[in-house]
């Protein structure tokens, strides 16, 4: 099963963070020193995805932006002799043509974020990537999961997963467990936010996905569902009847970056993991939590 192309959800407003998002999309808060969006691409690419499909919305040019060419930039630090940054700049430049941009014009979930992206898809097997949760591990999640999908059937259908305290299980997409082989089992059934004691397991539904194409045909005609939203899951559970789920425990440790403790986090693992940084932000985290 070959994942060539890969959607990000990026329409969102990020009320999370507000006031950081008012003007500024949520996807280009930094960590560290790139953009959320930067590192999701990344790993997307690490995993073998040559297609990169964004479902934008208003407000959201600055990403377009952010992949292509600025001459004038390119121009200055030519003139200055800035190698290094140039270097930077040249290795996260994507291909010409590698990208798609199209327009999710209203809020209505995560499952009519992916809908949209339907025509750039066809019809073939795809990943799902959510911008604000960021995996530090390498390999990265994605390629994990595609790793395991080529032991799989042609039309399997994978979601990574993460272990939550049973008692938030309620504010999850959860799924059940059948049969193990590893970090990969058999999906038996999903439910988005289950009530307080009524989860089949504490194994929640992060956000990376490999799914078919099928998918498309049901989130047409879905119906809304918490949240008054189109919901992924709920999409993904009418597919569950006609082909298999499994799921993928990653190895690495999951950042939800859309919320203001969950982004803090981020930006000091990340910062942490990297062996320029790591003497000088751990002597200045010393400092201050002396005080």
């Amino acid at each position: 099963m070959k994942i060539r192309k890969a959607v990000f959800p990026v329409a969102g407003l990020g009320t999370r963070v507000l006031p950081a998002t008012k003007a500024m999309p949520k996807e280009m808060l930094t960590i560290v020193d790139k953009p959320l969006i930067q590192y999701v691409v990344d790993e997307a690419k690490e995993a073998g995805i040559e297609h990169f499909v964004f479902v934008t919305g208003r407000n959201k040019g600055v990403i377009e932006d952010h992949f292509d060419r600025m001459y004038e930039l390119d121009a200055t630090l030519s003139a200055r002799g800035k190698k290094t940054e140039m270097d930077i700049l040249a290795r996260d430049q994507p291909p010409a043509g590698a990208m798609s941009f199209t327009r999710q014009q209203a809020p209505l979930g995560l499952g009519h974020a992916v809908w949209c992206a339907r025509d750039i898809v066809g019809h073939e097997p795809f990943a799902v990537v959510l911008p604000d949760e960021l995996v530090l591990h390498t390999p990265g999640c994605l390629a994990q999961m595609i790793e395991a999908a080529g032991k799989l059937g042609e039309k399997s259908n994978l979601i990574a997963v993460e272990a939550v305290p049973d008692h938030l299980t309620h504010q999850y997409g959860i799924c059940g467990v059948g049969k193990r082989n590893g970090k990969v089992f058999e999906v038996d059934g999903m439910v988005e936010k289950p009530a307080k004691g009524t989860a089949p397991s504490n194994l929640s539904i992060t956000g990376r996905y490999i799914l078919q194409p099928e998918i498309f045909d049901i989130l047409e005609t879905q119906e809304r569902g918490a949240g008054g939203e189109i919901q992924l899951t709920d999409a993904m559970i009418g597919l569950s009847k006609s082909q298999k789920f499994y799921g993928v425990e990653f190895d690495g440790e999951r950042h939800d970056c859309g919320s203001k403790p969950g982004f803090l986090r981020a930006n000091i693992a990340f910062g942490m993991a990297r062996p320029e940084l790591r003497e000088g932000l751990l002597a200045e985290m010393t400092k201050y939590l002396g005080k």
